[in-house]
């Protein structure tokens, strides 16, 4: 088969879409199908360069919403070339602009929402949800409910899914998902990141990996790890992630106001084998997210036996109660001084076992195989090219 990806950007900087992309794609070659992404990224971007799939970017899209005159008449004169389309996320460009061509030439596409219909976005920005009520009816809606399925990563964010909009009707489809987990010598990843943090050898920490937005919830981890900074004066917080909407400075200022600024490490984005090293490194993985499609960067974790502090928010917190590899706690003040807390005071025999079971849960339940198998099976039975 080939397979064509459309997703608004392959800047990992974006968030986890364009990292699940890339890992199903691995499964799917390695079973001789062909994978490659439509974007709206321009073409000498250094993101599209360094991407390991061949992408069509047909960039830069204007602002916020995308939008570029060049995609429509490129999905169109390339349709032939593609057994599968595959919409990842919405609200932009991309996802009107390819429903408006494969739904007029009756081709079928499935489509990622990557947890872009919680309702936690309502809650949150108000406002903007109303724009997004205006657009909905004749702009994002129809893509939605004419996909062949619509795919959710976990049942969490399927039922969460249903509750942004009343008018909601599509074929919604609860798929596997994963990663390919750790990759390489975790003796050497610990010595890069130690080389490029020296400060931290010997050190105990919790780890955060991810973007730094308020959805993410770090200036509840600031605030917690203040307050129990006392309980364990060597236990230090490493932050890691891009600072996507210019919060990192007034972050920085809380931690001072709490007098624990040198007790955070800021790394800024890893990737690669420093980004390993830190996982390889770290006590715990801690992410107290308001909210939280799947989480790759969860599972990642978990390949490298890392026990994970999460919130009910994050959607696969019920997958890790189950196979006791983390803490789960709800998204607050109360809760995210819960979980580290509640680290703290395990027992080493404990916090081992807790170990182990992080890598079991990945393996049964994160592996990229079963989810790139799962999808593949879902394609296989539809395929169709017009005459």
């Amino acid at each position: 088969m080939k397979i064509l990806h459309i997703i608004r950007s392959v800047n990992p900087e974006g968030g986890g879409p364009i990292e699940g992309v890339m890992q199903l794609a691995r499964v799917k070659q390695d079973h001789g199908h062909s994978v490659e992404v439509l974007s709206l990224d321009a073409p000498d971007d250094s993101s599209v360069k360094e991407c390991p799939l061949p992408v069509h970017a047909l960039g830069p899209g204007r602002g916020i919403y995308g939008y570029n005159s060049k995609f429509k008449p490129w999905l169109r004169a390339h349709l032939q070339d593609y057994d599968v389309f595959i919409i990842n996320g919405i609200w932009q460009y991309h996802s009107f602009a390819s429903h408006s061509v494969l739904k007029s030439l009756n081709r079928r596409y499935y489509l990622f929402t990557h947890g872009m219909l919680d309702p936690w976005f309502k809650h949150r920005y108000p406002l903007k949800h109303l724009k997004k009520w205006l657009y909905w009816p004749w702009g994002e809606y129809p893509v939605i409910r004419d996909a062949k399925n619509v795919l959710f990563t976990c049942e969490d964010e399927k039922v969460l899914a249903r509750q942004s909009f009343w008018l909601y009707r599509c074929n919604e489809k609860v798929v596997n998902y994963g990663t390919a987990g750790h990759t390489g010598n975790a003796d050497e990843q610990r010595r890069l990141f130690l080389e490029n943090f020296p400060h931290l050898q010997g050190k105990r920490f919790l780890l955060f990996l991810s973007r730094i937005h308020p959805k993410k919830g770090v200036d509840l981890l600031i605030e917690a790890f203040a307050k129990t900074s006392k309980d364990q004066p060597d236990l230090e917080l490493v932050i890691a992630g891009p600072d996507q909407v210019g919060w990192q400075v007034e972050l920085q200022q809380l931690a001072e106001k709490h007098g624990i600024s040198d007790k955070i490490t800021w790394t800024g984005m890893l990737k690669g084998d420093m980004k390993w090293g830190a996982f390889q490194t770290a006590e715990a993985f801690i992410l107290p997210s308001h909210q939280e499609n799947f989480g790759i960067v969860v599972a990642e974790a978990l390949s490298c036996s890392l026990p994970v502090l999460i919130s009910y928010k994050v959607n696969i917190w019920q997958e890790i109660l189950e196979d006791n590899a983390g803490l789960e706690a709800d998204d607050t003040l109360a809760g995210c001084v819960d979980l580290i807390r509640r680290w703290q005071q395990m027992d080493d025999n404990s916090k081992a076992e807790m170990r182990s079971n992080a890598y079991c849960c990945f393996i049964n339940r994160f592996e990229i195989t079963k989810a790139a198998m799962s999808l593949l099976n879902l394609f296989v039975r539809p395929i169709q090219r017009p005459l």
